[in-house]
C-alpha cells in the first residue's frame, strides 16, 4: 500500500509533516504548545579537535520531564493546553523542533578567537506513533516500516537543501542517556557539515574501497555472515550483529545486505528487511531481562553533498547502555578523555545472550509500502 503525506504550518511557522497508510483527510489544524522561539545557533571551531561545536543557549527553556498528565508529543485533546500534534487519522509525525540545534535561520555568529559560522540546517522530531507509551520495537512490523520510509522521505527532502551535508536520524531512549520525553520519539538532525564520528567511518570505508574495490560494510558483513559467532538476525534484505570490535557489551549494527549509500537508495523490499530486522533486535534488547533497555540508536549513510559514495553503506548503530550487577555502564575518564574504550564483556557471549531471546511477529505482518510518498 502507498505511504501517505500531508504538510500542515504551526501558528509560529514550524512545519509539521504527517504519514499515514491512508489519505490524511479531514479539517486538521497543526497546534503548538507556546509562542514561537526564535534560536539564533552558531558555530565555533575547535582547532584541537578539528570539528565544530554547536551553540544553542536557547534550548536551557526546552521542555524536560513534564508531568505525567501533560504528553507534548501526544495529540492536542484539550485546545486550552495544545501540544505538538493534531487530532487525525495518521501514523507517523514529524515537526521541527522548536529548541533547534541547527536551523536555517542562523544568522550573525558572535566573534570570538576561533573561526565562528552561523549553525544553518535542521533539527526535526519524528513520533513514531500517537500512543503515550510504548516502543518503536513494539510497534507492528508495518509501522515500523512506516517509521523508517519517514526516515527515508526527510532525508531525500532535507538532502536537497544546500545548508545541508549529512542527514542522521537517531534516537535516545530512556532516563540514562538523557531523554525528556517518554513518548516514543526520535529525531534527525540535517547538519551543515558531517559530523566527526560518521566522517571517521566515511574516510576508513573510502580507503577499503580504493583498495578493495568493495565497501568495508560489505565486507564485514560477509565475514561475520561466514563465521557466525557474532550474528543476531539475518534476513534476506538485511543482518544484525554484534561488531568484533564492540565497544558496549550490547552494541548491535543493523545495515542491509546490498550496500546502498542511503535510505533513500533503498528498495521497499529492502526497507522492510530492515524494519524486520531492527525490530527483532529492539524486541530482543527488551526481552533480555524484561525491562526497557536504555539505549542510543544512530542512521549512518552518505553525506546529501550531490556526490557518488561507492564507499558508503546505510546502517544503523544501536548503542546499548547496560545494567551490570546492579548498576549501569557509564563512560569514564579513558572512554571521554582519551577517546580510548575498555570493553568489559566479549562480543560473541552478548550475541549468544541475544540470539536466545524469543522473538515472535504473530499478527503483525503486512505488506510493504511503495516507496513513492503520495504528497497531499
Amino acid at each position: 500500500m502507498s505511504l501517505h503525506r500531508r504538510v500542515l504550518t504551526k501558528p509560529d511557522g514550524r512545519k509539521l509533516w504527517l504519514y499515514g497508510r491512508e489519505p490524511i483527510e479531514g479539517d486538521i489544524a497543526a497546534p503548538s504548545p507556546g509562542e514561537g522561539v526564535t534560536p539564533n545557533p552558531h558555530l565555533r571551531w575547535h582547532p584541537l579537535r578539528g570539528e565544530w561545536v554547536a551553540y544553542a543557549g536557547h534550548r536551557q527553556t526546552r521542555t524536560f520531564l513534564p508531568p505525567a498528565e501533560y504528553d507534548p508529543l501526544a495529540p492536542t485533546t484539550d485546545p486550552q493546553n495544545p501540544t505538538e500534534l493534531p487530532v487525525g487519522s495518521y501514523d507517523v509525525a514529524v515537526f521541527e523542533n522548536r529548541f533547534p540545534t541547527l536551523y536555517e535561520g542562523a544568522h550573525d555568529p558572535p566573534k570570538a578567537i576561533v573561526p565562528t559560522l552561523p549553525a544553518r540546517g535542521a533539527c526535526e522530531v519524528i513520533v513514531y506513533t500517537q500512543a503515550q507509551k510504548g516502543s518503536l520495537g513494539e510497534l507492528p512490523l508495518w509501522h515500523v516500516e512506516m517509521v523508517l520510509a519517514a526516515w527515508t522521505d526527510r532525508t531525500r527532502e532535507l538532502g536537497a537543501r544546500d545548508d545541508v551535508q549529512y542527514v542522521m536520524p537517531f534516537e535516545n531512549r530512556g532516563v540514562e542517556v538523557g531523554v525528556t520525553l517518554h513518548h516514543p520519539h526520535g529525531q534527525l538532525y540535517a547538519y551543515p557539515f558531517v559530523p566527526p564520528v560518521p566522517a571517521r567511518e566515511l574516510e576508513m570505508m573510502r580507503a577499503h574501497h580504493d583498495r578493495e574495490k568493495r565497501p568495508l560494510l560489505a565486507s564485514l558483513a560477509d565475514a561475520e555472515l561466514g563465521e557466525g559467532a557474532r550474528l543476531v538476525h539475518v534476513d534476506e534484505h538485511a543482518l544484525a550483529f554484534v561488531p568484533a570490535f564492540a565497544r558496549y557489551a550490547y552494541e548491535v549494527w543493523v545495515m542491509p545486505r546490498r550496500p546502498a549509500a542511503t535510505l533513500v537508495e533503498l528498495s521497499p523490499e529492502e526497507r522492510l528487511g530492515l524494519a524486520r530486522t531492527l525490530k527483532t533486535v529492539l524486541m530482543k534488547l527488551d526481552g533480555l531481562w524484561g525491562v526497557p533497555m536504555p539505549y542510543v540508536m544512530v542512521v549512518h549513510q552518505a553525506p546529501v553533498d550531490g556526490k557518488l559514495h561507492p564507499e558508503a553503506h546505510v546502517h544503523i548503530e544501536i548503542y546499548s547502555y547496560f545494567r551490570m550487577k546492579g548498576r549501569l555502564k557509564y563512560l569514564a575518564g579513558s572512554e571521554i578523555g582519551a577517546g580510548a574504550f575498555t570493553a568489559d564483556t566479549f562480543p560473541e557471549d552478548k550475541a549468544r545472550e541475544l540470539v536466545a531471546v524469543p522473538v515472535s511477529f504473530e499478527g503483525q505482518s503486512r505488506a510493504s509500502m511503495q516507496s513513492e510518498v503520495r504528497r497531499a
